[in-house]
């Protein structure tokens, strides 16, 4: 699915007023908020792609360097617009992409024994589950910073843009979870059955009317 469509962006041709100065120009159009937190979310980006340039060379298995591959590619091109949209204020020179994942979607429930974890003693330590896991950790990291910035950012262009990218991220680390559960690294352990159902009924919908109309 594209996303934030072009013609769709409120901002386009609009005036805006700064009670001090008057007309604000499209270039202009940001708040002093929200120059600082798209200057940090653009940092924690920019963090994100120089550790998957860092980590490339490490990757022994194949299939985990085919998902940073993607997912770095996908990134710059996201990246790019981000910068183009803030810069300019207007829509960029294309709209958002949705990243989509190449596997499945199933996790192996449960717990197997394995060696606690702790801090490397060498750079020579690193592997494919810390790797997979300082990728899934960027993910993350991304996906936060990009809602908090999306809640305050003043320019409804560089907002959607931004506010479109977060699935993005969410899809990103969903397939580096499922890539870590596959190999034993992310295990993801049940509630047994009785205290399952139970949480699972805990709440019931609203019937009828949620709320009766103020007299």
């Amino acid at each position: 699915m594209t996303q934030n469509p072009f013609g769709q962006n409120q901002s386009q041709g609009q005036t805006h007023q700064n009670m001090q100065t008057g007309n604000v120009t499209q270039q202009m159009n940001h708040g002093g908020h929200e120059l600082f937190d798209v200057h940090e979310l653009l940092s924690c980006v920019v963090a994100g792609l120089n550790l998957k340039t860092i980590l490339r060379p490490h990757v022994k298995d194949q299939e985990l360097l085919s998902i940073l591959d993607r997912q770095y590619t996908f990134g710059v091109d996201e990246y790019n617009i981000i910068v183009e949209s803030f810069k300019t204020g207007k829509d960029p020179s294309h709209p958002t992409s949705s990243y989509k994942m190449q596997t499945g979607n199933d996790f192996v429930y449960g717990m197997k024994p394995s060696q606690p974890k702790k801090p490397m003693q060498n750079a020579n330590e690193i592997s494919d589950e810390m790797i997979s896991g300082y990728l899934l950790g960027s993910a993350k990291t991304s996906a936060t910073t990009k809602a908090t910035v999306a809640l305050e950012t003043t320019n409804p262009v560089v907002r959607r843009v931004i506010a479109d990218s977060i699935p993005n991220c969410i899809e990103m680390a969903y397939e580096l979870s499922i890539y870590q559960n596959k190999h034993h690294y992310y295990q993801v352990p049940q509630l047994d059955q009785q205290n399952m159902q139970e949480l699972l009924n805990a709440f019931a919908p609203v019937q009828g009317q949620a709320m009766n109309k103020m007299q």
